[in-house]
């Protein structure tokens, strides 16, 4: 099983908001692309100057589903808005065996 993490640092401006959009919006994709195996999206509610403010964390089947994924139209839309509202992101993909 591979999975796929990102945290996301949001833009002052709107953060609430954008936050709770982006949450849904990538809950969503759970019903829209078929290789996604889970999703869950989590509001950091740590104030502290490292945290990041929202983290998703995704399983697939394997590397190439991962792939899929991330040009699947409907998760670029998603991250089109993404790039909207944040300042940075981080990422980390492994294999859990």
């Amino acid at each position: 099983m591979i999975v796929h993490i990102v945290m996301f640092e949001f833009k002052e401006e709107n953060k609430k908001e954008n936050l709770q959009k982006v949450k849904t919006l990538l809950e969503e994709l759970e019903n829209k692309i078929d290789v996604l195996n889970t999703i869950e999206v989590g509001i950091n509610f740590d104030t502290a100057s490292r945290a990041m403010d929202l983290s998703l964390y995704s399983t697939f089947d394997s590397k190439e589903d991962l792939a899929t994924y991330a040009q699947h139209e409907e998760h670029l839309k998603v991250v089109s808005v993404i790039k909207e509202v944040t300042l940075s992101s981080k990422v980390s993909d492994y294999t859990l065996d």
